[in-house]
């Protein structure tokens, strides 16, 4: 009788594939600025922190948060692109290479380079943590936007 199993080999593939569907759900719902849709994909405890910009100790914890911090900075942009880019996987964790364009007001925009690594267990994301180069952020950012952000979001 041949064994219907799959091997362990073939579960890793499988896990690798759906945590990789689940990042690209997540970074469809943030393209198109559905930022309900963004949180729902974090779990209870997921923690989602923009490393240069807060440090890895504070940042967003679970659905609410992280859609509360991503409605701070992307919802009063006038325009949001996502670029994808490069994705690499290994077991729950899923590896991004990708570009976003922000503009700000007519006139102002900039496309910044990210890197982001998430966590993925179960169809959750428990860890996302984003790198970028804040300095162009800040660079490119109007007066406006940075008040805005400065208000924070709790």
């Amino acid at each position: 009788m041949a064994d219907t199993n799959p091997s362990p080999t073939e579960n890793d593939a499988a896990k690798v594939a759906a945590n990789i569907a689940v990042v690209e759900q997540f970074w469809a719902a943030l393209n198109r600025r559905d930022f309900a849709a963004c949180g729902a994909f974090m779990a209870p405890q997921g923690h989602y922190v923009d490393v240069p910009v807060i440090g890895v100790d504070d940042g967003a914890f679970g659905p609410a948060e992280t859609e509360a911090r991503l409605r701070l900075g992307l919802e009063p942009l006038l325009a949001y692109e996502l670029h994808d880019g490069l994705i690499v996987a290994s077991g729950d964790h899923v590896v991004t290479e990708h570009g976003e364009t922000w503009t700000f007001e007519e006139g102002v925009s900039t496309t910044l380079a990210f890197t982001s690594v998430q966590e993925v267990r179960d169809g959750l994301i428990y860890r996302w943590w984003d790198y970028l180069d804040f300095t162009s952020l800040m660079a490119a950012a109007p007066a406006w936007w940075m008040d805005h952000i400065a208000a924070g979001y709790k």
